[in-house]
């Protein structure tokens, strides 16, 4: 068996694999709100109940929001901010009492795609969350890519590629910088582009349904992203030449992008054919907390991946 943890900012999420990936048992529970030591209780006490279901003494996976720094071992750039200059994996480890398996949460869906999901057998897969925020994570051959920064795949904080002047100097993000990719492709960002042509405050949801109904602004507000999305993939394939790119997080589920997208790409990518399939996730929500219990079968140590190009 397998097993895995998700720590999310609003929910926890463990599951049970067999060998083939088959879900034998999964649980959630709510996060702790702002309490980094309530968290590795509920982590801890949810560990507990999957062993309990297993019949056995488990190890732990675990993708979490942010990473570790390889300089110090404590998280850094977790959007659940009391993470944040903590050592998690070292805590969670002296509470298990065992070793554990620990990666961004952008990595586990990247994992679980390339494992078994969209990107199963592709040898390069590009995993992409388009959310409430943005991430993404790389697999090579169904195992994750790391480097000594462990920040591969974080395409979100890089600025946007080949910009119009409408779109300089872009709007500030949260890391400090301004024209970031995911202050023009999270979710939010979506609704506050419209909000900003339209004066219309409208989720992004609302957005998607109104332009399915013919409401032209919303059209053009989709149109602008698509034609972001495209130029931020495009520069991805122009450096890794992934096989697949997946999407995941909330906006995975706009159909038109997976139309879209890829034909406006082929202007920005250096290649006079472009093969790259863009897909949608096979297992949606779920890739996150399947990828944390794919840490310990594909071989993947945080530890050892600062010193190894592939892990």
């Amino acid at each position: 068996m397998l097993v895995g943890i998700d720590l999310g900012g609003t929910k926890i999420e463990g599951i049970l694999l067999d060998d083939t990936g088959q879900v034998a048992f999964r649980q959630r529970v709510a996060t702790p709100a702002g309490d980094y030591g309530a968290t590795l209780d509920a982590i801890a006490a949810l560990h507990r109940k999957l062993e309990e279901q297993a019949g056995e003494s488990l190890p732990l996976g675990i993708g979490t929001p942010g990473s570790a720094s390889p300089a110090t071992g404590l998280m850094r750039n977790a959007n659940s901010t009391c993470l944040n200059g903590q050592p998690l994996q070292a805590d969670l480890e002296r509470k298990l009492e065992r070793p554990l398996r620990m990666a961004n949460d952008a990595d586990c869906f990247t994992l679980s795609e390339a494992v078994d999901g969209a990107g199963e057998g592709a040898g390069i897969v590009f995993g992409v969350i388009v959310g409430t925020g943005t991430g993404g994570g790389i697999a090579v051959n169904g195992r994750l890519l790391a480097g000594p920064n462990s920040v591969a795949g974080e395409w979100g904080h890089n600025p946007l590629p080949w910009p119009g002047k409408d779109e300089l100097p872009g709007p500030p993000c949260y890391c400090r910088k301004r024209g970031c990719i995911e202050t023009f492709l999270s979710g939010p960002w979506l609704a506050r582009d419209h909000q900003q042509q339209t004066g219309k405050r409208l989720d992004a949801r609302e957005i998607v349904s109104l332009a399915e109904n013919g409401d032209p602004s919303a059209e053009a507000t989709l149109q602008r992203y698509e034609s972001r999305l495209a130029r931020g993939l495009a520069s991805i394939i122009n450096v890794i030449d992934p096989h697949v790119i997946v999407l995941g997080g909330g906006l995975s589920a706009v159909d038109r992008l997976y139309r879209n997208v890829p034909r406006l790409w082929q202007e920005h990518v250096f290649s006079d054919t472009v093969t790259t399939r863009l897909l949608p996730p096979r297992h949606g929500d779920s890739s996150g907390v399947r990828g944390a219990a794919w840490l310990w079968k594909t071989g993947h140590n945080d530890r050892l991946c600062r010193r190894s190009p592939t892990c």
